[in-house]
């Protein structure tokens, strides 16, 4: 087979580099995008008939409020299970490991956001940023110790009176700072709509990767 002299160098040329031929990089697996929305639901959940239980406006629209007492109880001992399935994930337990690291880029991160620093390069990021990780820990924490207390407010004979009185007090207003933390979360997702495209499909353009999380070695496609 013969070539046309000079048909290699415009091809070569116009080729554009391998990074190119995807504009999208994958970020989250299946299994990861099912535990996070099935936790999210069942967080959802448990706030939702929190609400319906403590306002009295709330409780009087709803009604029923032994069901919802039910509903509030079980969604509660579930939230744990979605994140203990997807151990069997690798790409989960890899994630895991990231979140559970903070360095020093991590640090300059929380400075400029502090200050409201956005210039190029002020806040270098894996593929989480430091607020993801301090989210991440604060509400894995706040989810343990409403579990704890839950189950001492259920199970009456697990503890004497005032351990659960004490365990009352704390779940009632850990459960105010949850919403209240989980409707920041909530905000930040809207604002960033690429980051949500993320959770939903699995994928993000590459540009926004690079921009926002400039550290985080993209996989191999």
């Amino acid at each position: 087979m013969t070539s046309t002299h000079g048909s290699a160098g415009p091809t070569a040329g116009t080729t554009p580099p391998p990074s190119d031929l995807c504009p999208r990089v994958r970020r989250f697996t299946a299994a990861e995008r099912w535990v996070h929305r099935t936790t999210a639901w069942l967080t959802l959940l448990c706030v939702a008939t929190a609400a319906c239980l403590y306002v009295p406006q709330l409780a009087e629209l709803v009604g029923r409020r032994h069901l919802v007492v039910t509903v509030h109880e079980w969604s509660g001992l579930l939230v744990p299970v979605p994140l203990l399935a997807g151990l069997a994930s690798r790409a989960l337990r890899g994630d895991l490991s990231r979140l559970n690291r903070f360095g020093p880029h991590d640090r300059q991160w929380l400075r400029a956001a502090l200050r409201r620093d956005r210039t190029p390069g002020s806040r270098p990021a894996g593929k989480f940023n430091a607020g993801q990780k301090l989210y991440a820990a604060w509400i894995a924490g706040a989810l343990l110790v409403m579990l704890g207390t839950g189950l001492l407010m259920w199970f009456t004979g697990l503890a004497p009176l005032v351990w659960r009185t004490g365990a009352t007090f704390v779940h009632d207003w850990l459960a105010l700072a949850i919403g209240i933390v989980l409707a920041g979360h909530t905000a930040k997702a809207l604002a960033d709509p690429e980051a949500r495209r993320g959770m939903r499909t699995g994928s993000v353009e590459r540009l926004w990767a690079r921009a926002e999380h400039p550290l985080w070695r993209e996989p191999e496609e």
